[in-house]
């Protein structure tokens, strides 16, 4: 069985984990992705920033990779060449940038009236903001995501890069290609998409945001419906220091919570908020600390209760249930038998199912291949290398 996207041909130019995202979810799911990379990698880096870019490298799979400096003529006209056949272009750079390497959609176009270009930054291509540098708490922090994230009594809590970078940019924009793809078949070219990861965190917060103005009230960190305000909806520490997730929101599930650790007089429950809230949350956390997560999870789950263990990534990868739902394997690779653990594919399709197919290309690894299809001789390769052109 064939992917979905399967002759659909992306080009990446993206440096940084919100584009690397959507490119894996496009290629898992079968489209030829081509990463455009620039000559030399990333200069300047801090050992931290190195190490995470190397570890990013994994999502990479399934794609080819091209060394091309796109600031010299040749190089650009090489692009042009791969944008010609190409159905999407996404780009990551800051505002402008593209235009002044005479890369933009404007450009392009003129080549390949179908070709979607896809401009990923952190505020968009215009408004106040639009030249301003970012990264995922900066996005987050302004869309009100970070307002609402941690304990009632701490600071604000940074959920990683899950809201801005990965959620706000990868997500929304592997959405946006595929619903531009659609398009197309209906208007017969392409089209131009601006996307702000700023603006992916603000649509993510759609229900909070409906809740506020259905009654004025702001949501408070740690005191609201899904911030740990509830005591049926919240995480507990067991007594073996380890955390447990109660989601027992529905009255039948908190009736059957309280049974099972001997509180029936908590049924019905009073109170969503205030002191009464936190005086139920105390005498549940009181009772989760008699027994280990592991024993609190086998006796709740056997009551019917929504629980889960809080797990550390370690334990993720061993969980039974994630297993046989494939969401971790290997690559490995056919001629140096090298393999290499990958996240699996979390949309089952039952006609085009996505395929983990190669591993993460090193920098410039297909950069022959794919000129050699354009209709380069060996030698004009070689003189193209010698000149920096490619690598």
């Amino acid at each position: 069985m064939k992917g979905a996207l399967e002759g659909i041909r992306v080009l990446d130019l993206t440096p940084f984990i919100p584009g690397i995202y959507c490119t894996m979810l496009l290629g898992d799911m079968g489209a030829d992705v081509i990463k455009i990379e620039p000559p030399g990698g990333f200069t300047g880096l801090s050992e931290a920033m190195r190490r995470r870019l190397a570890g990013t490298r994994r999502l990479e799979r399934n794609k080819k990779s091209m060394v091309l400096n796109l600031r010299t003529e040749q190089g650009k006209s090489i692009f042009f060449e791969l944008a010609k056949d190409a159905d999407v272009v996404l780009e990551g750079y800051r505002p402008g940038t593209v235009k002044r390497l005479g890369i933009d959609y404007d450009n392009i176009r003129k080549c390949n009236s179908r070709i979607i270009y896809v401009s990923l930054s952190g505020f968009g291509q215009d408004g106040p903001y639009a030249d301003l540098p970012g990264f995922d708490p900066i996005y987050a922090a302004i869309g009100g995501a970070l307002a609402v994230v941690g304990d009632c009594e701490g600071r604000p809590v940074q959920p990683l890069n899950f809201v801005g970078d990965l959620a706000g940019g990868g997500l929304h924009g592997a959405f946006a290609i595929v619903t531009a793809l659609y398009a197309r078949e209906k208007l017969g070219k392409g089209q131009y998409i601006d996307l702000a990861m700023t603006d992916g965190v603000v649509s993510m917060l759609a229900q909070a945001f409906a809740l506020y103005w259905y009654d004025g009230r702001i949501p408070r960190r740690g005191k609201d419906f899904d911030s740990g305000g509830l005591p049926d909806y919240n995480i507990y520490e067991a007594k073996d220091n380890q955390y447990l997730a109660i989601g027992a929101l529905l009255p039948a599930f908190w009736e059957k919570l309280c049974k099972t650790i001997g509180h029936e007089e908590l049924v019905p429950r009073q109170s969503d908020s205030g002191d009464q809230a936190e005086e139920v949350k105390a005498v549940l956390q009181s009772v989760f600390l008699r027994k280990s997560r592991d024993e609190w999870f086998q006796l709740l789950s056997e009551a019917d209760v929504p629980v889960a263990k809080v797990y550390e990534l370690n334990e993720v990868e061993e969980d039974p249930h994630l297993l046989y739902r494939n969401m971790f394997t290997k690559l490995k690779d056919p001629e140096t038998g090298i393999e290499q653990k990958a996240v699996g594919i979390p949309a089952k399709f039952s006609e085009t199912p996505g395929s983990l197919r190669s591993l993460p290309p090193e920098p410039g690894q297909n950069t022959s291949d794919i000129l050699t299809k354009l209709g380069y001789s060996t030698g004009e390769i070689t003189e193209l290398k010698k000149k920096g052109i490619v690598a």
